[in-house]
């Protein structure tokens, strides 16, 4: 079972609306975002609910979703402080401390590789350039964790570094305000799983009309 939700983004004003941010963004429009008590440690911002109280929550804006028999104590949430590219170092101080392995980690994520309005749910596997995801392997020892990736596109002719850290524009912001909506039931769900891996292939890659 999933313990640990991580969103990867770069802290500072400056960077909220950045493409780079998108897991900040995706974590600040879940329904129960604002009902968490974030505190400061582990090299960012951190915030727990017993599971009881998770699923409770969820079942207000999911009713469907199905509570799993023996889940663990609590789910924790992670916003890492140390910029995008020593994520990693945030997410292992808190694993540590919590016992937490990393086949119980989901990272979310900003993806080039798929589409605007594409989102996807994957386990392990390659790092697509991604820094937060290289400092994630590097610190955790391993590649095999949960991902959830939010599509932001790789447009050709364009300074790649530039584009990440740009902010989405007109309709791609109200595109992805509709990936949010829809991947916060497979957030949901993922952390309410007893075997994530149940959820593959519906949720390996969706694309919102």
């Amino acid at each position: 079972m999933i313990r640990l939700a991580a969103f990867l983004g770069n802290i500072g004003s400056q960077y909220e609306r950045n493409r780079h941010n998108t897991a900040w963004q995706f974590a600040s429009a879940l329904p129960f975002y604002g009902e968490l008590n974030w505190q400061q440690k582990f090299k960012g911002e951190w915030a727990a609910l017993s599971f009881d109280d998770f699923s409770q929550k969820v079942a207000r804006h999911f009713p469907n979703l199905v509570t799993p028999k023996n889940p663990p104590d609590k789910i924790y949430f992670l916003k890492p402080g140390t910029f995008m590219n020593l994520s990693g170092e945030s997410i292992l101080a808190l694993a540590q401390f919590f016992k937490i392995e990393p086949s119980e980690i989901l990272v979310c994520h900003d993806e080039l590789e798929l589409p605007i309005g594409t989102f996807s749910l994957k386990w392990s596997g390659g790092l697509a350039g991604h820094n937060g995801l290289r400092s994630t392997k590097e610190n955790l020892g391993t590649a095999d964790f949960w991902r959830l990736r939010f599509g932001i596109s790789k447009p050709a002719g364009v300074n790649i570094a530039d584009y990440v850290l740009s902010d989405f524009k007109g309709d791609e912001a109200i595109t992805m305000s509709l990936v949010f909506a829809l991947a916060g039931e497979l957030f949901c769900r993922a952390l309410l799983a007893s075997d994530p891996q149940r959820l593959l292939p519906q949720w390996a890659k969706v694309k919102v009309d």
